[in-house]
């Protein structure tokens, strides 16, 4: 009996932990759409997590006051102006390289892959809020992104992709 009660206690403790690990530490979710491509492929499976501090070129969930869920690369953060000038990104001025992007830049036709753009006329005002992120699809030109819908608040951010696992030909850390 004493065997039984120690396998019951055990497997209690187990699936408790599954729950926790899958509620709070890496949460699976499915892919819907192109915008994300190559990077993410519509019907990727990807785990995310919710308790790691949001940096540049982060690939995250958010779900706006309307109900819709996106997944969106983070481009600028708060107090940063971005820019974008014959497909080159700046943030406060300065040039920064999207190594992620340097293959569908290359497939480019003779137009921008990013469009240009300033922050500051986007948003109509001179940086990113406080508490905010500009966020951009990696599919640019087929992307409802921060150029269409402004700013992300960071209350409205749900966690931060970390790995596809489905489908196996895919697997990769994000």
């Amino acid at each position: 009996m004493d065997r039984i009660w120690y396998w019951l206690k055990l497997v209690v403790v187990a699936v408790m932990l599954v729950f926790i690990i899958r509620g709070f530490l890496l949460i699976p979710m499915t892919v819907d759409g192109i915008s994300m491509e190559p990077t993410l492929q519509a019907d990727d499976h990807i785990v995310y997590e919710k308790i790691s501090s949001i940096n540049r070129f982060d690939v995250v969930i958010f779900q706006m006051p309307n109900g819709n869920t996106y997944i969106k690369r983070v481009i600028g953060l708060p107090n940063e102006k971005i820019a974008y000038k014959n497909d080159k990104l700046y943030v406060d001025g300065k040039e920064v390289a999207e190594p992620f992007l340097g293959k569908q830049k290359i497939k480019r036709t003779s137009t921008h892959y990013t469009t240009n753009f300033d922050s500051e006329e986007i948003l109509e005002q001179p940086a990113i809020s406080e508490n905010a992120y500009f966020v951009l699809g990696d599919n640019r030109r087929l992307s409802k992104d921060s150029r269409s819908f402004g700013e992300v608040d960071a209350k409205y951010v749900v966690g931060k992709a970390r790995f596809i696992y489905y489908p196996l030909f895919h697997i990769k850390w994000l």
